[in-house]
């Protein structure tokens, strides 16, 4: 299976964003070669791009705080396993602190870096980054592999309780909605909202079927429409009937 995912709304789009690239960052550091480092330190500038806005640390702590009051209201639910309960709450209040103890704006510590904004202004020039134009950065790329992830991390290391409170609100949206199973007719499935607010929708659809979705949305309706890749990769109307299933969530 698939899974697509689309948000309704700029916040939960840079969420999404930010999570992506944390995960490229994840993938490329633990790898052994000088370029994988490369893709794995710029991909630090990338994440400082993505969240420079100044209210996202903040937003992430009011909307923690706002689902752990949520949680907490279940705790007199007979049907709500206790102990499954509690550990997602001291999760949150974790990763709550932790987010809370990170001082500064997000990424100062790379800004305060002269030799890592030399590297990131050379690297939004396209070919910028070569040995002739940076040779302590070329010298550092001859570091053994066990140091330069050691240096990669540890400049990643202050952006990690941010990264923690993004997964933690991101799971718990997803965790929010009921799949449902839809059939789109002749590659084509529209679904009135009656102006009910989600956050993000989830569409899991079998991969061997070759359907692809491109999905449209507001307050108001949620079209979905299915395509196919010829041997040029041009998007083709899908003429068939298309079984997926489909979440929608909200907190």
């Amino acid at each position: 299976m698939i899974v697509y995912e689309y948000p309704f709304n700029e916040r939960i789009r840079t969420l999404l964003r930010l999570e992506d690239l944390y995960e490229k960052f994840a993938f490329f550091v633990q790898q052994a070669h000088p370029l994988q480092h490369h893709v794995a330190l710029s991909t630090i500038f990338e994440m400082l791009e993505v969240a420079g806005r100044a209210d996202l640390k903040s937003d992430l702590l009011q909307e923690l705080e706002r689902q752990k009051q949520t949680l907490l209201g279940f705790k007199s639910n007979p049907n709500v396993q206790a102990e499954r309960l509690d550990a997602i709450l001291a999760e949150v209040d974790r990763i709550s602190a932790a987010l809370i103890a990170s001082q500064g704006k997000t990424g100062q510590h790379v800004r305060d870096n002269e030799w890592l904004m030399s590297i990131r202004g050379r690297t939004i020039i396209p070919g910028g980054a070569c040995e002739f134009d940076l040779p302590s950065y070329y010298a550092w790329q001859q570091r053994p592999a066990e140091q330069r992830a050691a240096d990669v991390s540890s400049w990643f290391a202050p952006l990690e309780p941010l990264f923690d409170a993004i997964g933690m609100v991101l799971r718990l949206l997803r965790e929010s909605g009921r799949p449902a199973k839809i059939i789109a007719q002749a590659g084509s499935y529209q679904q009135m909202l009656q102006g009910k607010v989600y956050q993000m929708l989830r569409l899991n659809i079998d991969e061997a079927l070759g359907a692809i979705p491109e999905i449209s949305a507001n307050k108001y309706m949620l079209w979905v429409r299915f395509t196919s890749q010829d041997g040029d990769m041009k998007p083709r109307s899908f003429e068939n009937d298309v079984p997926f299933e489909l979440t929608l969530c909200n907190f």
